[in-house]
C-alpha cells in the first residue's frame, strides 16, 4: 500500500480517537468533575497516539513535515464535521464549507511541486 494511503488511514483512525478524547466528554461526562473527564480523555487519547505516531513516522518517509501537518488538518475537519453533526447534534453550518475550501487551498499549495 502506498505511503500516502497508509498515512491517511492511520491519521483518520487517530483523529477519530482524538475527536472523542477532546469533545465527547462535553456530552457524556458533563455532569462529572473536570478531572474525571480529563482522565477518561487521556485514556482515549492513548489510542489516538497509537495510530498518530506510526502515521507520522510512515508519512515522513515520503512527505515533508508541512505536508503531514496539512494532511492532518484536512483529516481533522473531515472527522470533526460528521462528529459535530451526528454525535454532538450540532447544526450544519455553511462555515464548515468555507473552512473546507480554505483547507483545500492549503492542500493545493503544500502538495504542488
Amino acid at each position: 500500500m502506498p505511503v500516502i494511503f497508509q498515512t491517511t488511514l492511520l491519521l483518520i483512525l487517530s483523529n477519530i480517537f482524538m475527536t472523542f478524547a477532546w469533545y465527547a466528554h462535553l456530552k457524556n461526562l458533563n455532569d462529572r468533575a473536570w478531572y474525571i473527564a480529563a482522565f477518561v480523555s487521556w485514556g482515549v487519547a492513548l489510542f489516538e497516539y497509537m495510530f498518530q505516531v506510526p502515521a507520522n513516522r510512515i508519512g515522513y518517509t515520503e512527505l515533508s513535515l508541512s505536508q503531514l501537518k496539512i494532511l492532518q488538518e484536512v483529516i481533522t475537519l473531515l472527522v470533526f464535521v460528521p462528529f459535530a453533526i451526528y454525535y454532538m447534534q450540532q447544526p450544519v453550518k455553511l462555515d464548515y464549507l468555507w473552512a473546507g475550501l480554505c483547507l483545500l487551498g492549503a492542500v493545493y499549495f503544500v502538495f504542488r511541486s
